[in-house]
This record gives structure tokens, C-alpha cells and sequence, in this order.
């Protein structure tokens, strides 16, 4: 099942509509996949000969197989890329790792926060003169390698041939930041003194409101930043004074003006001024209010699995082909139940053993 990366990688697809099988450990009834909702579960040992052919059968009849060993685990059990290709040559093979499958560092443990510091994304974010702001990274690894695996799919149809994913996370947490690589003018500056990084413009920042809770502003536009100062309530006359939007040297200033002025109200009036502007302001909702958003409730962004937990919604949102809905798809327990079974081997897809587990 591994860790977060694959297990949410296999969610999203599952998500989709996908038949996502999770490969558990025999010699555990506890699993590390929480976001296992809509997928179905076997247990295998993968050092038992029984265990390696029953998943080389399952693989033979897949369409993907998604692996988040460390580099050369998955050849060390003789399940290597090619044997799985020789058996299934129409599999996609999607190995997700830290480092990759090559290169000095694949074989060195690591998590999300090394990956996107050596990826060079983690030095844009943050305040300026203080340590970098570690960001969770699930795109760079889970979104990504579903993405190439849907890549793969499609060029199959074409090819009729399946191929090996070798994505590694710190490339993912790379390739996201393409666009702060090439648009160096807007983030030439130390750390958290630019326009975007959220640290230097004060019309592209975070505020905390009477109530100590937060507002977003993002008015980047002339025109945007124009409803943002007449929703602050400056008025023509400040405004007329004020430096220019762009320059840079009244930023610290600015932020300063633009904080006491957020400290005014509550999280709530400053919402009600802006939330249908187009000043481009919107309040920081926390984890109990958001589910109470107006605008969450009518996308259908919060759902509750059949546990009971409240979950982000599966996006994006498909008009012929919709993703399954949380609440209908089942939570699996680990391994395979007696009523699975019993069905399997009524359609003959396994045979009967004196063992109970492979």
C-alpha cells in the first residue's frame, strides 16, 4: 500500500472510476493507505514464490501497476519491469519514488520537505531573512503520476505497448515550479520580497482581521486594486496621494497601512464587503468553517465517506463521465473477506489451498 504519494495516486484514479486492488502485507491486518476509499484490498507476501505469482497473475491482467518501493525493491523480489512487461506487455508500470529510479541519491530515504528542497522550489517560499516555508507536496508526486499514467494509457491505445513511469518527486516539485523559473523578473528578489511570493507587494498578501482570523488579497490588476483600496475605504483624496501601485521601495510601507487598516474589522465584515468583488479578496477559512462556505456547499466540495469523515470532493468535476461519489464507496478492510472469496471461487478466478493467505 506504501505511503501517502501511491496510496493517493491509486485514490484519484479510484476516484475516477477506476478498480484500484491495494497489495497489503500478509503479515499485517493494519494498513498505512487512510485515503483507501473505493479501492479493494489483498494481502500478499511478496517474498513467498506463491505470493510473487499470484501478484506477477494480477499484474498480467491489469491495466497498471503503481509501486512506491525504494529503488530496486521491486527487482530484488524478481518482479522486475521487464518480467511484469514480458508477462503483460500492455502494462504501465508507474514507479514513484523520491529520488528516482537512477541518479546518487535514489537509494537515500527522504520525504516530501527534501524533495521540494532539492527540487529548488522550497527557496521561493517563505518570509524574507527566515527559514523557507515547508510546503506539503502532493502534486509533484501523487497528481503528477497520475497524470503521466493517463499519458501512458492513451499512448497505448495507440501503440498497443504499456512502458515504465519512473517519476521521481523532486522532479515533480521541479517542473511546478516552471513558472517562478521563468518569469525571474517577478521573483528576482530575496525571498519573500517579490510580487507573488507573498511576502513583498502588499496587494498580493495575507492579513489577520480583528477577530485574529485571515484575509487573502490578490489584487494584482489595476482595476482589481482599485476596488480592493475603495473597499478598504481610503478615501479619493488618500488614494490620489498614494505611491504607485509597482513601486516596490512603499511595499513595507504599504503592508504596514494596509495591516492596521485589516486589524479594523472581523474576518466576517471584511467578507462582507468583498466576497462578490472583484477586489480579489477572500477570507483564510479554517477546517470548521469551510464545510459552512456557501460556495463549498454548492460545488459539492466537502463530502462524508461512509466512516463518517468529512473529505474534500474528488475533482475536477466531469460532465459525462462523473467521479464516484464518497458516500456510496466503501472503505476496505484489510485483505480479502470470506464473501470475496467464496465469489472468486465461484468464477473460478482463484483456486482452493489449505492456506488462508498467499
Amino acid at each position: 500500500a506504501g505511503l501517502a504519494p501511491t496510496p493517493f495516486c491509486g485514490l484519484m484514479l479510484a476516484d475516477m472510476g477506476a478498480d484500484v486492488i491495494r497489495v497489503d502485507r500478509a503479515s499485517s491486518d493494519h494498513s498505512t493507505d487512510n485515503v483507501c476509499r473505493g479501492k479493494r484490498s489483498i494481502q500478499i507476501d511478496l517474498k513467498n514464490d506463491l505470493g510473487k505469482e499470484c501478484l506477477m497473475h494480477l499484474c498480467s491482467k491489469a491495466d497498471v501497476l503503481i509501486e512506491g518501493f525504494r529503488p530496486g525493491v521491486l527487482e530484488s523480489l524478481s518482479l522486475s519491469p521487464e518480467s511484469l512487461l514480458q508477462r503483460n506487455p500492455r502494462l504501465i508500470i508507474a514507479r514513484l519514488s523520491g529520488y528516482g529510479q537512477t541518479g546518487p541519491l535514489r537509494n537515500v530515504a527522504g520525504h516530501d520537505m527534501n524533495y521540494v528542497a532539492i527540487s529548488g522550489l522550497l527557496d521561493f517560499i517563505g518570509p524574507a531573512g527566515e527559514a523557507p516555508t515547508f510546503p506539503a507536496d502532493f502534486a509533484g508526486g501523487s497528481y503528477l503520476c497520475a497524470f503521466a499514467i493517463l499519458a501512458a494509457l492513451y499512448s497505448r491505445e495507440r501503440t498497443g505497448l504499456g512502458q515504465v513511469i519512473d517519476h521521481a518527486m523532486c522532479e515533480g516539485a521541479s517542473y511546478l515550479n516552471t513558472f517562478p523559473s521563468v518569469s525571474l523578473p517577478i521573483f528576482s528578489g530575496e525571498r519573500g520580497t517579490n510580487m507573488l511570493d507573498g511576502g513583498g507587494a502588499h496587494f498580493y498578501s495575507i492579513y489577520e482581521t480583528k477577530d485574529g482570523l485571515y484575509m487573502t488579497v490578490g489584487a494584482i490588476e489595476p482595476q482589481f486594486y482599485s476596488k480592493l483600496l475603495n473597499g478598504m475605504n481610503f478615501t479619493p483624496e488618500e488614494i490620489e496621494n498614494l505611491p504607485h501601485q509597482l513601486d516596490n521601495s512603499a511595499w513595507p510601507e504599504m503592508k504596514q497601512r494596509f495591516a492596521k487598516k485589516f486589524k479594523t474589522k472581523t474576518q466576517k465584515e471584511w467578507n462582507e464587503i468583498f466576497q462578490f468583488s472583484d477586489a480579489c479578496v477572500q477570507p483564510v477559512l479554517t477546517r470548521d468553517s469551510i464545510s459552512k462556505h456557501p460556495h463549498i456547499i454548492q460545488r459539492g466540495m466537502i463530502a462524508k465517506q461512509q466512516n463518517g469523515m468529512q473529505v474534500p470532493a474528488p475533482a475536477p468535476k466531469l460532465s459525462q463521465t462523473p467521479s464516484k461519489d464518497p458516500s456510496t464507496a466503501s472503505i476496505p478492510a484489510v485483505g480479502v473477506n470470506k464473501e470475496q472469496i467464496a465469489n472468486m471461487l465461484g468464477k473460478k478466478a482463484i483456486k482452493q489451498r489449505n492456506t488462508s493467505r498467499l
